[in-house]
């Protein structure tokens, strides 16, 4: 629960300048920024969440079971799905984290998601580690939950770390409610989904101090390429990387496989890059820290091409060629692409036709 623990924020806030809403956060790590912007999105969920747990809690008259009551959740979620700014879906699902309603969403009800398995989903992974810590620690029950603002927790509430999402591949959010019994009792969790581009955008931009860093390569010795954290977690990569380039104004990126290194340029403050080492590229909570920015209509390469491109990139790395790609680069506003391998020089070419070429045996 790290990034839940709210104590300490409120002192974050006040010690801030707000003078200027596109003024740049003067802190060092983009984990700081990351923790104040899910302290304002629990600010902004946790009412209307908690309301709807109630309702919820009440139709559990006597015990669990009639939380299996799905037709009344499903016309429950359906008027209060309103309520909730920004979810793309909100369900309902029992202690072990199996779905006991339909899913709600902006499209109607999803039937075909009842008695859906989340328990091996990160969020409920989450929530059902805390569900059992609460179980087995009753005297300390409501110390553990964050405060939102002064005085004030939110008690039986998880925003939990951001994931990549199995249908869309992109980084998402959700929050998760303990239900409880008219007894307080818990009986299960009211679940609602949420995609990091639609969430509300921040206030400025974090700004990094200047300090030396250094990446080091997995084995500078090997004349072969050494598989690095950032080459065995790509999917994960593409997927933020993705979205801070079509949504959050990336529009140049440099990736330095074997020292699992990132560089971007963003367009609200171009002249200055920022680095994103591999527990940046790895959480995408990350692209909280940037603002919401849409995709230019003057750039030459289309928002459907950066996950080819960037699989591409990813595609040329694994290839059993004794030449491989150390780095590469993409600027969606001239259109080209970048790569740099072991021995054979530096190429930069259009990605009409980086897309067009084979990649090595």
């Amino acid at each position: 629960m790290t990034r839940n623990t709210g104590k300490g924020m409120a002192d974050i806030q006040q010690n801030r300048e707000r003078d200027a809403p596109c003024k740049p956060y003067s802190m060092e790590y983009l984990s700081s920024v990351v923790t104040d912007q899910r302290r304002r999105l629990m600010q902004i969920l946790y009412p209307p969440l908690q309301r709807i747990a109630v309702l919820c809690g009440q139709l559990a008259i006597d015990n669990e079971e009639a939380l299996a009551y799905r037709s009344t959740l499903d016309t429950l979620l359906m008027e209060v799905f309103s309520t909730v700014p920004y979810a793309k879906y909100l369900y309902v699902m029992n202690r072990h984290g199996e779905q006991v309603s339909s899913s709600m969403s902006r499209d109607g009800l999803a039937v075909g998601h009842f008695r859906r398995d989340r328990s091996d989903r990160p969020y409920m992974r989450e929530a059902l580690s805390v569900a059992g810590f609460l179980d087995r620690n009753h005297e300390i029950h409501y110390q553990q939950w964050p405060y939102i603002e002064d005085n004030v927790q939110a008690v039986d509430f998880l925003l939990c770390e951001a994931y990549i999402s199995q249908n869309a591949l992109r980084p998402s959010m959700t929050a998760v409610y303990f239900l409880r019994d008219l007894q307080g009792n818990h009986i299960g969790f009211l679940g609602a989904d949420f995609a990091l581009r639609e969430l509300p955008p921040i206030e400025g931009m974090y700004e990094e101090t200047r300090r030396s860093r250094h990446f080091s390569p997995t084995d500078q010795r090997e004349p072969t390429r050494q598989p690095s954290r950032l080459d065995r977690e790509i999917y994960t990569v593409i997927s933020v990387l993705e979205e801070l380039i079509t949504c959050h104004g990336v529009y140049h990126v440099k990736i330095h496989f074997s020292s699992s290194q990132t560089v971007v340029w963003q367009m609200d403050d171009p002249y200055r890059y920022r680095i994103l080492g591999i527990a940046d590229l790895l959480d995408p909570d990350s692209c909280l820290a940037y603002p919401g920015h849409l995709y230019p209509e003057n750039a030459l390469i289309r928002p459907g091409d950066i996950r080819l491109i960037l699989e591409r990139m990813e595609a040329l790395r694994q290839s059993d060629n004794p030449i491989y790609l150390r780095s590469c680069s993409l600027n969606i506003f001239n259109g080209m692409v970048g790569t740099s391998f072991s021995s054979d020089g530096s190429h930069y070419i259009p990605h009409e036709d980086f897309l067009k070429t084979e990649c090595p045996d």
